[in-house]
């Protein structure tokens, strides 16, 4: 009888603190857990007690990469609440800044957290040495999305200028165009990347996923839409908690999503791109094809390609919106604050932010109600991992940790804010 337990304490090449643990017991995988362990950070509870109009600026603050989709997910529960619907240059400005966020965030992930596992380095440092214009093309397209979030939004990092009904102030068409000589390079360079990223050697491993996105009739979502999924869920988002549950496991800080008497389900790119493909340009879908991709991906360590067609997506409707779109004056929507309660749904670049607020008379928030990204994704990865070291038992320790550890990363997981170096602990018991 063999046991032999793979632990790595700090995950590294991930925004927040978490850890790995494997155990493995006469060649079979016994148990295995994705540890979030940072203390809770009581958001939702902060909240109770607050306007509503504060909400957009203090769910902000639960991440610095995303910061627009917590803004924009409690915005669009605040507007659900009032009956209020934004439309025109309101609309599109909103759908701007989300394009920025899309394009920092996923430029972050792929060239300096994902790209490093495929090439053999351990950080993005050692891959410049030789790398070097790879590396420069990464940073460039994430300071642009930067610009983007800069511009529209007042600064980068937790933006001042996003408000219920709107914004506080509105941009000029000559503002907006200074972004359009960067944003034709991005879209060259976006390309460029799905490109080279589709060359990498990719692990053959295709699980049978329940993606989850929401799905637009028109456009590839971002701010708005139903839920989605490839196995028969189509809700309105007032519906989130009918369909889905959150449950508490001892390892994590943070709730694990299911849905209700199915299971575990799979939220982020690989989502929207397989629910939302024939909404995505023809020319992103001709790449796509001419990569070797199908409009249907299951294969998780792939999602680097379609982060990468995602980039490609946001700096062309990015600038399709400051080409097109006539500038209003008016910076905000009227509406009339009213009691009830407001659901608010957006596609964070790792996927489905999803929020709840319930309201009183005087607009002072009641309840909060939080549900992020990766913890919708955390039962998912432990499938994956459970699944992944199952077939792959037989390579060395060190091999099945680096492995596994990409196996988490494929998600771009978003714990919070910070990195560590690695700590691994293999134990044998003969």
């Amino acid at each position: 009888m063999t046991t032999k337990t793979i632990k790595v304490n700090y995950l590294a090449r991930v925004e927040g603190e978490g850890a790995m643990y494997v155990k493995i017991k006469n060649d079979k995988v016994k148990e295995v857990k994705l540890k979030i362990f940072e203390p809770p950070r009581f958001f939702e509870a902060f909240l109770r007690g607050r306007k509503y109009s504060e909400a957009p600026d203090i769910t902000a603050r639960i991440c610095g990469i995303c910061p627009i989709a917590y803004m924009m997910s409690a915005i669009h529960a605040m507007e659900d609440c009032f009956g209020v619907k934004v439309a025109g240059t309101i609309r599109a400005m909103r759908r701007l800044i989300y394009c920025g966020e899309w394009i920092e965030s996923h430029s972050l992930h792929i060239f300096m957290l994902h790209a490093p596992d495929f090439l053999g380095y351990d950080s993005a440092v050692e891959m410049a040495k030789d790398y070097p214009d790879i590396v420069k093309r990464g940073l460039r397209l994430k300071k642009i999305g930067n610009q983007i979030m800069s511009l529209v939004g007042g600064r980068e990092v937790h933006p001042i200028n996003v408000r219920v009904g709107g914004f506080y102030k509105m941009l000029t068409k000559q503002e907006l165009q200074s972004l359009i000589p960067d944003l034709e390079w991005a879209i060259e360079a976006a390309e460029s990347t799905a490109r080279w990223v589709a060359g990498f050697t990719f692990p053959e491993f295709e699980p049978d996923y329940e993606f989850v996105a929401l799905q637009h009739p028109e456009e590839y979502p971002m701010n708005e839409g139903r839920l989605v999924s490839n196995k028969g869920l189509d809700i309105p988002i007032s519906e989130f908690y009918d369909c889905i549950a959150e449950i508490h496991k001892p390892h994590s800080t943070a709730l694990h999503s299911t849905i209700k008497e199915r299971g575990n389900y799979f939220v982020g790119p690989l989502a929207r791109y397989n629910l939302n493909f024939e909404k995505l340009t023809p020319q992103i879908q001709a790449v796509a094809r001419n990569i070797g991709l199908e409009s249907f991906c299951s294969n998780p360590f792939q999602s680097i390609i379609i982060r990468s067609l995602e980039v490609l997506y946001a700096a062309q409707e990015a600038l399709r919106i400051i080409e097109s779109e006539e500038m209003s004056s008016q910076p905000v929507a009227e509406y009339t604050i009213k009691p009830g309660t407001g659901h608010g749904c957006t596609e964070a670049p790792r996927g489905i932010c999803y929020h709840r607020y319930q309201l009183d008379e005087q607009g002072d928030i009641l309840d909060a109600k939080i549900v992020p990204p990766t913890s919708q994704n955390q039962s998912t990865i432990e499938k994956d991992l459970w699944k992944f070291v199952e077939q792959h038992i037989d390579l060395p320790d060190e091999q099945l940790r680096q492995q596994s550890e990409q196996v988490i990363r494929n998600y771009d997981p978003c714990i919070s804010c910070s990195t560590h170096f690695l700590k691994l602990n293999v134990e044998r018991e003969p």
